[in-house]
């Protein structure tokens, strides 16, 4: 798939740009329904999705009970994503293998990587080390893209999601869709 989407964002931040390139792809590739749990390093790519109606984001208070949010939006037949602090993976755990792994349940998991490289606070730093071998474990592709290859790495995600019918894991680090950023 092209990973060319090309929009004006004149006037707005590097961060901005990317994230409303991202949600035109999410919309080019039939997800209609994402949810999560706010997380400052999605910040404007939760904000582009608040603002695009074909895309609809749904807040949820907790990031399992957005991943059942978003399943039931698969069974109801559309495609989803769920946007998480990685330290919600933990919450969310069960639920992608008891549901979303055993009955092929597909969705698009966007995880901030809160404690990359052990760079956060000190509450971020245990997931930071382990969030990306936690989804090895169980079963679940991802990556860790890099500023320039979010979208390519959406297209990945999205490709495996469909082919292998199970969630698959982006990990976005800071600098790619928070405030201020470029």
């Amino acid at each position: 798939m092209s990973t060319t989407v090309r929009t004006d964002h004149q006037g707005i931040s590097a961060s901005a740009a990317r994230a409303a390139e991202a949600v035109a792809l999410l919309k080019r590739r039939g997800i209609g329904c994402t949810t999560g749990v706010p997380c400052s390093l999605l910040g404007e790519l939760i904000t582009a999705l608040e603002r695009d109606s074909g895309c609809r984001y749904v807040p949820s208070v907790r990031e399992d009970a957005a991943v059942g949010l978003a399943s039931g939006a698969y069974l109801g037949g559309r495609q989803a994503a769920v946007l998480m602090q990685n330290s919600g993976l933990g919450y969310s755990l069960n639920v992608l293998t008891s549901l979303n792994l055993i009955y092929r349940i597909p969705l698009l998991l966007i995880v901030s990587y809160r404690g990359y490289g052990g760079k956060d606070a000190p509450e971020h730093l245990v997931m930071g080390r382990t969030c990306e071998q936690l989804l090895t474990m169980v079963g679940i592709p991802h990556r860790t893209p890099e500023p320039g290859g979010v979208l390519a790495a959406i297209d990945w995600a999205l490709d495996t999601m469909q082919a292998q019918q199970i969630p698959v894991g982006l990990f976005i680090r800071k600098g790619i869709f928070d405030r201020g950023h470029g």
